[in-house]
């Protein structure tokens, strides 16, 4: 497959993954686990997808300082001047802006695709084709673009994009973006779903670098003059960088203030992964609707549950979970903790996890 001239791809690698705790912990967070029992990480997954866009060498990973050598383990094949090592997090906006400063010292003409490092995409030469026609809208437009997916439901715990009618009649998919709603209560988002003017967003950005640098000029000034004056090479000159950086997202700082943003329409069998829910959702499951990964499960007058184990094997041999009379649950074994939740309570792990932190400190979380 073709590689996209002057095309780049940024990984966001940083975050910890609350939600998929116990399994996912700040020491070694979800993207660097195979929490769909494939054999891949997530990370790995990602980077495997975004090279049939971009040539290898043009793929960076930006992940906090901690994990880079789980980035290292994980995409042996990256160099290592492409793994962007942040002091601390700032969340995403300084997270792209610190990549576009290294990118444009290699390539003033590039065009980024920048993506999450946890996110699942069945139809990835799906995804490859949607690439190219926000690549193009990108080179022919002074547009910032974003991928939206077609909503199956009123979903709570994705943002919302809402689109207007297409300004190309032959590019039905791409339309211009009138606003953005993140996190909708269930209300709100059955009005958005009925409304038809509304997609799930995707978190996925492809603009030109001279269109995001000019973003960055127009709406955070001081975070792009931070990252353009500085040595990013030398550790303290970056932290002092990242110290000064507001703590905001993309979203916030850039997308929702840009007078010009796309959209492109799509069905590519995407899930942020954001929480266990969401995983069951992709999982294969037996006639009862119980899915499970890294387990032998019997499930005996069980319902609509959801068992995780972990990849270690006994004897060459993975755990055996029995369940007996139980509907609805997360259950998640891990070597250092057991979680038993009910599925429609799962908001309360995140909750949780910050009063483990605050009350155990971090070794557990």
């Amino acid at each position: 497959m073709a590689h996209e001239a002057h095309t780049y791809a940024v990984i966001m690698a940083g975050g910890i993954g609350s939600r998929f705790w116990p399994m996912s912990r700040s020491e070694n967070p979800k993207q660097f686990l195979d929490i769909l029992g494939t054999g891949r990480s997530l990370i790995r997954m990602t980077f495997d997808r975004l090279e049939k866009l971009v040539p290898a060498e043009n793929i960076l990973v930006v992940t906090n300082a901690r994990y880079r050598s789980q980035v290292t383990s994980h995409l042996p094949e990256m160099p290592e001047d492409n793994i962007l090592c942040e002091p601390f997090m700032r969340n995403t906006a300084p997270c792209i802006a610190y990549a576009n400063a290294v990118i444009a010292s290699r390539d003033p003409l590039a065009s980024v695709v920048v993506a999450p490092s946890d996110h699942l995409i069945l139809d990835e030469s799906g995804f490859i084709d949607v690439c190219r026609v926000a690549l193009d809208t990108t080179r022919n437009t002074s547009s910032l673009v974003t991928l939206g997916i077609q909503p199956t439901r009123p979903d709570t715990g994705y943002g919302y994009i809402q689109y207007e009618e297409p300004k190309d009649e032959q590019r039905p998919e791409i339309r211009p973006v009138k606003t953005f709603t993140e996190k909708p209560d269930l209300a709100t988002a059955e009005t958005f779903l009925a409304s038809e003017e509304f997609c799930w967003n995707s978190g996925i950005f492809i603009w030109s670098l001279s269109n995001i640098q000019a973003a960055f000029e127009a709406h955070l000034p001081d975070m792009l003059a931070e990252f353009t004056e500085a040595d990013l090479t030398q550790a303290t000159e970056l932290s002092a960088v990242y110290g000064n950086c507001e703590n905001i997202s993309i979203d916030y700082g850039i997308m929702e203030k840009a007078s010009q943003v796309q959209v492109v329409l799509c069905d590519i069998g995407w899930s942020d992964l954001g929480t266990w829910g969401s995983l069951k959702n992709k999982l294969d499951k037996d006639d009862s609707g119980n899915a499970s990964a890294h387990v032998r499960l019997r499930a005996v007058e069980s319902r609509e549950n959801l068992v995780m184990g972990t990849p270690q094997t006994i004897e060459g041999t993975q755990k055996l979970v029995a369940l007996k009379g139980l509907e609805g649950f997360i259950v998640v074994d891990t070597p250092h903790a057991l979680m038993i939740c009910p599925a429609s309570d799962e908001q309360w792990i995140k909750d949780f996890v910050g009063d483990l932190k605050r009350n155990d400190g971090e070794p557990l979380v």
